[in-house]
């Protein structure tokens, strides 16, 4: 298999990643409106455990969808999504180590490291999408850090912008792969 085939077979086998970002955004939403209802740290709480739950769940949504949440053994870009999840958790290192300093830093912090590694998602799946998802969250952390957003608000912002995201890639491969 050449690059673009292997791109290929990860669009087909997660849905473009879509199920993926959708899984994440509303991990990012319940995080943001607990971070309004409970405390910074529950928020942060549900924000780091439901992190460990989007691949599963990108996956059997994938599978809902008709697709395999599976590449192909020999697929080499399987590994860059792995290693990339290296940005992840140095990002939540960071991101909880400034909390402990400046409450209001956690989620804008968390929004430029994840636009950060969607950068590198388009390597993966071949889609200049994830170049525009990237900085539109980059950009949302630049914002909600320089304006002193509440706590809540880059959390929330996070989800609207990866559930709008996630819903245009899933489309979109749905309407390529059925021409």
């Amino acid at each position: 298999m050449n690059f673009k085939e292997f791109q290929k077979d990860m669009r087909i086998a997660y849905l473009g990643g879509g199920t993926g970002i959708l899984a994440s955004g509303l991990i990012w939403l319940i995080s943001g409106l607990s971070g309004m209802y409970l405390t910074r740290e529950t928020s942060i709480l549900i924000f780091f455990i439901g992190g460990m739950l989007i691949f599963p769940l990108g996956v059997i949504s994938a599978k809902l969808l008709n697709r395999s949440g599976k590449h192909q053994n020999n697929n080499p870009l399987a590994k860059l999504a792995i290693e990339s999840t290296a940005i992840l958790f140095i990002g939540l290192f960071i991101a909880y180590s400034v909390f402990l300093t400046q409450k209001l830093w956690f989620f804008p912090i968390m929004l430029m490291i994840i636009g950060v590694r969607y950068f590198v998602f388009q390597s993966i799946y071949g889609m200049k999408l994830y170049w525009i998802l990237g900085l539109f969250l980059t950009i949302a952390g630049m914002y909600c850090l320089i304006s002193n957003q509440p706590f809540h608000i880059g959390g929330i912002t996070g989800g609207i912008i990866e559930l709008f995201f996630g819903v245009l890639v899933i489309v979109n491969e749905r309407k390529t792969n059925e021409t």
